[in-house]
C-alpha cells in the first residue's frame, strides 16, 4: 500500500471527523462548505483508487453527526441517508449516464427537481392521521425525539386530512425575516448572534423549552414519504401531490422535468433567482421520478443512486482584514466591524464584515492583518468565517476592546448575562444620533427626507439633541445646511408636520424602548389607548397584557420612570404630536375579507412586513406561495417565478401603483 496515500487518507479522515463534529453536533461550522467538499472528494478518490484504504469509521461511510444529550434517542426504521453531490454540469450529465446505465435501455427517464433548503432534516411519524413523533436525522440511523418542539411549528399539521399512517421527511428552516428579527433582538439584548438561519433553526429545535421554539417562527417543507407512499402513487411527483392532499406543506417550486437539459435549465434559473426567496437554499436536489426505477437503482452504502444534490458555487472568499472599527448603537451596545480589502462576494463588493462582539474575536483568534475567509448570506452583513492561521507572517496585531466608550468616553460595562460591552451613558452622542435615526424610520414615525445623512447633519450642527427637537426645526436653520435647498426644506418640514398625526403605536416604537418592537408597540397601544395610561401603568399591569413578557414590562416601566423621558414626551405633546391610539397602519376594515394575497419582488413603498400588516388589518391573509386559492399577487421589481405561476393560474396581479390606490 502506498504509505503516502495512507498517511494522507488518515489526515483527511481526522480533519473531516472534526469538521463533522463542529457542523452537526455543535452547530458551529469551522470551515467553508467548499473546503469540506474538497477534502471529502479527495478522500473518496483515494479510497476508490486504493480500496485497502477504506475504514469502517471513514467519514465517507457516514451520513451525519452524533446525537446530542438531553433528548430521547430515536432509531429510524429506514435510514435518513445523505445525497451525493454534483458541483458542475458535467457531473450532472455523469449522474444521468449512471442512472440510464442502471436501468433497462428502453426505459424513459424523467426527473423531479426541488430546492435544497438550508435547514434541519426531520422525520415526522403519523399514525391514523395524527402526529405521534418528530425526530432529527442525527447520524442517519439514530436521531433525537423533538416532538414537543416540532409541534410548535405552525406549518406542521398535528392531524392530517386523512387517517393515514406514514412517515414523512422534510426540512425545518427559519425564514430570512424571522432570522433578521431574532438577531436584531439578540443584538439589542447584548447576546451572541446566530451565524446563519440554519444554525438558528437547529438551535431553536434543540431547546428543552418548547416555548422558545414556538417564538422563533420556524417553517417546514416536506419532500419525501419514507414508507407507505399511498395507494396508486407511482412517482415522486405523485408522492408530493399526495402529501399536499394530506395537508402537508410542500415546496411550490418543485418541478417534474423530462430531461437532463431541463434539469440544468432549472438549476441555472435558481442560481439567478435564489436571492428572491425568503429562505436560504444551498443547491438543487434532483431525483429520478419513477418510484419503480428508484427501487431498481437502489442505494450505495451512504446514499441513493437515484438522487443527487447540485451544490451552488460557494459564496465565500478570502481577503485581508486591515482594521477594526467600533460603533455604538442606540441601545449603547459597542459593535466591532472589520475593514477588509475589497473583494467580490455573491455579486457585490464587500469591504466590511460584522465581528459582533469581543467574545467572537477571541474565539476565532482574529488579528488585524490576518488573511480571512468571509461569507455573505442573504441580506445579512458579511461575516468573518475563520482566520487562515497558516498564512500569518508575524506582523499581525492583536485587538483588544476598549474600556471606555469610543464616542463619549464613559466606562463600558457588561450587564448581567450579556456578551456585549455596553455604554450606559444616556447622553452618549452616538446613542442619541442612532435613536433619532430609529425614530424617523419607516416602521416608526416614517418621516420622509430624514435619512441617516440628514439626521447626522442636524446633530453635528447642534440643531437636534433629542427627538422632540425635530418638531421645533425652522426653515431658516435648515436652508443653510449643505444640499438643503428651498424645495427639500419645505418637503421635510411638511413630512415632520404630517408625522404628528401618526397613531400611538408608531410613536411608542419610535421611542426605542428596549425589547419593544413593532408588534409589542402595537399590542400596548391597542390595550392602553393613550400614552398617559401606559405611563401610569406598573410593570405588573403591563405584564398582564397578552404577549407582553416580564422583561418587556420592566423595560417600559423603567423608561417612563426617567425624568428625561417624561420631559421629552411633554415637549412632544406641546408640539402637537398625537398621543392616542388610532388603529394600525391603514384604517382597519373588512375591505379584503377572506382574500388571500402573495407578495413577491422588491417593494419600494413598503417592507413586506408593513404590507402584510396593512392587508391583515383590512381582513386579508398573506401566504408565501401562489396557488389556485390565491386572489391577488402584489409584484414589485424583479418578480420571478411567482409571477409566472400567477399568470399561469389566472391570478389577479397588482403592481405597487395599483396597491397604493387600493390601500389608500
Amino acid at each position: 500500500m502506498d504509505q503516502d496515500a495512507e498517511t494522507r487518507a488518515e489526515e483527511l479522515r481526522e480533519r473531516l471527523h472534526r469538521y463533522n463534529y463542529h457542523y452537526h453536533v455543535l452547530d458551529d461550522p469551522i470551515v467553508p462548505d467548499a473546503n469540506y467538499d474538497e477534502d471529502m472528494r479527495e478522500l473518496i478518490q483515494l479510497e476508490e483508487k486504493s480500496p485497502a484504504l477504506k475504514r469502517e469509521d471513514s467519514p465517507t461511510m457516514r451520513v451525519g453527526g452524533e446525537v446530542l444529550s438531553g433528548f430521547q434517542k430515536v432509531r429510524h426504521e429506514r435510514p435518513m441517508l445523505s445525497l451525493g453531490n454534483a458541483f458542475n454540469e458535467q457531473e450532472l450529465w455523469d449522474f444521468d449516464r449512471r442512472v440510464r446505465q442502471g436501468l433497462s435501455p428502453q426505459d424513459d427517464v424523467t426527473y423531479s427537481c426541488e430546492l435544497k433548503i438550508d435547514g434541519l432534516a426531520v422525520a415526522l411519524t403519523y399514525e391514523n392521521g395524527r402526529l405521534v413523533r418528530g425526530a432529527t436525522r442525527g447520524d442517519g440511523q439514530i436521531g433525537e425525539d423533538i416532538t414537543s418542539n416540532l409541534k410548535t411549528v405552525g406549518s406542521i399539521p398535528l392531524r392530517l386530512n386523512e387517517t393515514a399512517s406514514l412517515e414523512v421527511r422534510g426540512e425545518v428552516f427559519m425564514p430570512e425575516h424571522s432570522f433578521r428579527r431574532l438577531n436584531e433582538a439578540k443584538e439589542q439584548r447584548g447576546e451572541a448572534l446566530f451565524a446563519n438561519p440554519r444554525n438558528a433553526a437547529a438551535g431553536s429545535l434543540r431547546q428543552l423549552d418548547p416555548k422558545i421554539a414556538a417564538a422563533r417562527n420556524l417553517d417546514i417543507f416536506l419532500y419525501a414519504i419514507s414508507d407507505d407512499r399511498g395507494e396508486g402513487v407511482t412517482s415522486h411527483d405523485e408522492a408530493i401531490a399526495y402529501m399536499k392532499s394530506l395537508g402537508l406543506k410542500v415546496n411550490p417550486e418543485n418541478r417534474h422535468v423530462g430531461s437532463m437539459e431541463e434539469v440544468i435549465a432549472y438549476v441555472h434559473h435558481w442560481i439567478e433567482k435564489r436571492k428572491d426567496l425568503q429562505y436560504e437554499i444551498d443547491g438543487i436536489v434532483i431525483k429520478v421520478d419513477s418510484l419503480k426505477q428508484q427501487d431498481e437503482l437502489g442505494f450505495t452504502a451512504k446514499s441513493p443512486r437515484w438522487a443527487i444534490a447540485y451544490k451552488f458555487p460557494a459564496e465565500e472568499k478570502m481577503t485581508t482584514l486591515t482594521g477594526i472599527e467600533l460603533s455604538v448603537g442606540r441601545t449603547g451596545v459597542v459593535t466591532p466591524t472589520a475593514h477588509l480589502d475589497p473583494v467580490t462576494v455573491a455579486g457585490t463588493t464587500v469591504q466590511r464584515a460584522s465581528l459582533h462582539n469581543e467574545e467572537l474575536i477571541r474565539e476565532k483568534d482574529i488579528k488585524i492583518g490576518d488573511q480571512v475567509i468571509i461569507k455573505k448570506a442573504g441580506d445579512i452583513i458579511p461575516e468573518v468565517v475563520r482566520v487562515l492561521e497558516e498564512a500569518r507572517t508575524g506582523k499581525e496585531k492583536n485587538f483588544s476592546m476598549p474600556t471606555e466608550c469610543p464616542e463619549c468616553g464613559s466606562e463600558l460595562v457588561h450587564l448581567e448575562e450579556e456578551v456585549a460591552l455596553r455604554c450606559i451613558n444616556p447622553r452618549c452622542p452616538a446613542q442619541i444620533r442612532e435613536g433619532l435615526i430609529h425614530f424617523v424610520s419607516r416602521n416608526a414615525m416614517n418621516i420622509d427626507g430624514l435619512g441617516e445623512r440628514v439626521i447626522t447633519q442636524l446633530f453635528h450642527h447642534h440643531l437636534v439633541a433629542d427627538i422632540s427637537d425635530l418638531y421645533t426645526l425652522q426653515y431658516e436653520e435648515l436652508v443653510k445646511l449643505e444640499r438643503m435647498a428651498d424645495k427639500s426644506v419645505n418637503n421635510l418640514l411638511a413630512a415632520i408636520e404630517a408625522s404628528k398625526d401618526n397613531s400611538l403605536e408608531r410613536l411608542l416604537f419610535g421611542l426605542g424602548i428596549r425589547f419593544i418592537g413593532v408588534k409589542a408597540a402595537d399590542t400596548l397601544a391597542r390595550h392602553y389607548k393613550t400614552m398617559e395610561a401606559l405611563q401610569s401603568a406598573s410593570s405588573e399591569d403591563i405584564q398582564a397584557v397578552p404577549e407582553i413578557g416580564h422583561k418587556m414590562a420592566e423595560a417600559v416601566e423603567q423608561y417612563f420612570l426617567q425624568s428625561e423621558a417624561a420631559d421629552m414626551l411633554n415637549r412632544l405633546k406641546e408640539s402637537g404630536v398625537n398621543m392616542t391610539y388610532k388603529g394600525s397602519t391603514g384604517s382597519e376594515s373588512d375591505k379584503f375579507q377572506a382574500q388571500t394575497f402573495v407578495l413577491t419582488g422588491k417593494l419600494e413603498h413598503w417592507t413586506r412586513d408593513e404590507l402584510k400588516e396593512i392587508i391583515e388589518a383590512n381582513g386579508g391573509k398573506v401566504t408565501s406561495s401562489v396557488s389556485k386559492n390565491t386572489d391577488v399577487l402584489i409584484a414589485g421589481e424583479d418578480a420571478g417565478s411567482k409571477k409566472d405561476k400567477a399568470e399561469e393560474l389566472g391570478v389577479e396581479i397588482w403592481g405597487e401603483e395599483r396597491a397604493l390606490e387600493e390601500f389608500e
